[in-house]
Formats: C-alpha cells, structure tokens, sequence
C-alpha cells in the first residue's frame, strides 16, 4: 500500500467503532475500573499494595435478547491512586509492566452472556492486555442503573512477569483483582 494512501486511511482505522441499533455507549465519566494490585513474598510487609484506576475510553452495552459488551482503555492513562511513592510506582507500572508505548489498548470483548437468574449474568469474553489475548469470565449484577462485577487475573495469563524487588523476597502477586462498574448512557 502506498503511502498516501496509508496516510489518508490511517485516520478513518482510529475512529470510534460505530455503535448497532440496540447498543447503548459505555458513559465513561460515571463508569470505573479499579484494579487491586496485592504483595507476596517473604518480606512482603516492607512492600505495599496498590490501587490504580483504568477509565474507560469507549465501549458499548447491548442488553436486548442478544446480549454484548465491549469496552477499550488507554493504558497510558491508567493511573496508580494516590499512595507513597506514587510516581515511582507509576512509572514502573508504565514503562515495565503495562509497556503502554509498545501495547496502547487494552481491550475486552464478551462472547457469551449466561442470564444466572434476574439481575445476575456471567459473561465470558476475550481480554487483549500487553498485546495477548485471553479468555476470562466475570460474575455480573445489575443494581439500579449500573453493572458490578469482579474479575481475577493473572499478570502472567497475558506475558507480564509481576515486578520483584530485593531477589523476590518483596513482590507483587500474580493475581489482580478487579472491581468495575459500568453505566450505560440512557
């Protein structure tokens, strides 16, 4: 492909994808996902754990009969919630373990929504983090105007090795934790 015409492309690839009829967008500025980073190790009382949010950039919610989702964060903009030594750990977090230069989106798409009873779902779908994809699975509730849920996964499901310090004996666990909440626009 030549490259003005690459150049003339290039814009219209980056753009939000379009939503379908029965889609409603992810309303980012009332939606959260905070990720709960733990510590391990045999001195793991000299380390401390961590709180970092992910704002959604865009996604979608279609909660007709067909039932979907998808959303997309900017790893650059993830941020590690105040604590000591803040810009320390956020700048390990982006440049060693996110590598957001080198892997921008991360992205989750479900493929299967399962009603468990009223207000209660567990969707599976495909999480894109640190350029590798992985299926997870998350138990979703339904209360008042937004969608809870919790996830569990592991740095190392997706090529991260967690960060260590002083030969391993302070560390950073596996397992993260993740909380969201999401609200769809009305």
């Amino acid at each position: 492909m030549n490259k003005t015409l690459l150049a003339l492309l290039l814009p219209l690839l980056t753009l939000p994808c379009p939503l379908s009829a029965s889609e409603r967008a992810i309303d980012s500025s009332h939606s959260r996902i905070i990720i709960h980073v733990g510590k391990a190790g045999l001195f793991s009382a000299a380390g401390h754990e961590h709180e970092v949010s992910a704002p959604i950039a865009e996604g979608a919610i279609d909660d007709s009969e067909a039932s979907h989702v998808w959303l997309r964060v900017e790893a650059a903009r993830i941020t590690v919630l105040p604590e000591k030594d803040q810009e320390a750990v956020q700048s390990t977090m982006q440049k060693s373990v996110l590598e957001s230069d080198k892997f921008p989106e991360i992205r989750f798409e479900s493929i299967s929504v399962h009603k468990v009873d009223d207000g209660n779902w567990k969707v599976t779908g495909n999480l894109t983090l640190h350029g590798k994809t992985s299926s997870i699975t998350v138990d979703v509730h339904h209360d008042a105007d937004a969608y809870l849920g919790e996830a569990i996964i592991r740095q190392t499901q997706f090529g991260i090795q967690p960060v260590r310090a002083a030969g391993g004996a302070v560390k950073v666990k596996d397992e993260l934790k993740v909380d969201f909440v999401i609200v769809a626009t009305k």
